[in-house]
């Protein structure tokens, strides 16, 4: 059993179980009955997601730069007792069910699933 970390909207893997977008905002222009069936998500957790106040700061450049900073700041704001809770209880359930959690990025090394994932192996999350 393990945690996915994917790219919303690619084909699902085998054995991938539920998909939980951590995304601020739905996809735009798709109905919510086509969020599963189109491969985005299954449910919805925009609390692992960064918040409005950090995105809106445009941190991270084309070219990556500032990447460290938003980092910084975002994982900061999963130290929140909601987003550490959260965090936790996935760990927990990685040990116990195939799922997995993704954003809209292509590359993760510069999207905040990198963060989630690492925080998610901090907390003894199973992830394949």
């Amino acid at each position: 059993m393990a945690i996915s970390i994917v790219q919303l909207g690619t084909l699902r893997q085998k054995n991938e179980g539920m998909r939980f977008g951590t995304v601020r905002r739905p996809p735009r222009g798709v109905r919510k009955t086509q969020y599963a069936k189109l491969n985005y998500y299954d449910v919805w957790l925009p609390n692992l997601s960064p918040s409005e106040e950090l995105l809106k700061k445009k941190l991270v450049k084309e070219d990556g730069s500032g990447w460290e900073t938003f980092a910084q700041r975002f994982s900061a704001e999963l130290k929140q007792p909601d987003k550490s809770h959260l965090l936790e209880a996935l760990a927990a359930l990685s040990h116990i069910t195939n799922f997995s959690i993704g954003c809209y990025c292509i590359d993760e090394k510069l999207c905040h699933r990198s963060i989630l994932r690492e925080e998610l192996k901090k907390r003894g999350a199973q992830i394949k």
